[in-house]
């Protein structure tokens, strides 16, 4: 079973991100119009690609903050939930390798090594999750910098599609990295 954040990374935000596949096929034509209006999908679903993804980050680290701390006395257990949310960099961030590996380092594992053991391509997605975070960035802020966009300033929707299968396989290996460390904290399955 997946957690609650998992789901919803599953159904809620997927349903999201399909919505602006569909904007994207209901573009028609050949002309100077559509290619600027294809670039204007493209940037708006790799922001809001980099917003559900850092979403469904933040949720999921707190729903395992309060899995962390639901066996604790009922005095330390709000007290304790609350510090491990609390200032985390995913309520202020990007969801990057090194936030993520900070929160989630939090909750007393090595991250990115405990994300590779469960999803063998790791050091690729990460290299894939930074350039999703730099193209986010850059349409956020106007500033386009080709040499921080892997050499162009040319968005292509392929490009958003694998970013999307990046997210997909990173959150099915962050909910069972953070299932299977709960687990060995608590001595059952969270979720």
């Amino acid at each position: 079973m997946p957690s609650n954040s998992y789901t919803r990374w599953r159904t809620e935000c997927r349903a999201n991100l399909d919505r602006v596949e569909a904007a994207h096929a209901a573009v028609h034509g050949t002309g100077r119009g559509r290619r600027e209006a294809t670039r204007q999908i493209n940037h708006g679903y790799t922001v809001l690609l980099a917003a559900e993804f850092q979403g469904y980050c933040r949720d999921l680290h707190a729903e395992a903050a309060e899995v962390f701390a639901a066996d604790l006395p009922v005095a330390q257990r709000d007290i304790v939930a609350a510090a491990l949310v609390l200032n985390r960099q995913l309520g202020r961030g990007n969801a990057n390798p090194s936030t993520l590996g900070s929160d989630f380092g939090r909750l007393g594992l090595k991250w990115w090594s405990e994300v590779d053991r469960v999803e063998t391509e790791g050091p690729a997605l990460r290299r894939s999750l930074d350039d999703l975070n730099a193209w986010r960035n850059a349409i956020a802020h106007s500033d386009f910098d080709p040499d921080d966009l892997g050499g162009t300033i040319r968005l292509m929707l392929a490009r958003v599609r694998g970013w999307r299968r990046t997210c997909d396989r990173l959150a099915r290996a962050f909910d069972v990295v953070l299932a299977d460390h709960l687990e060995r904290l608590t001595g059952r399955r969270p979720w």
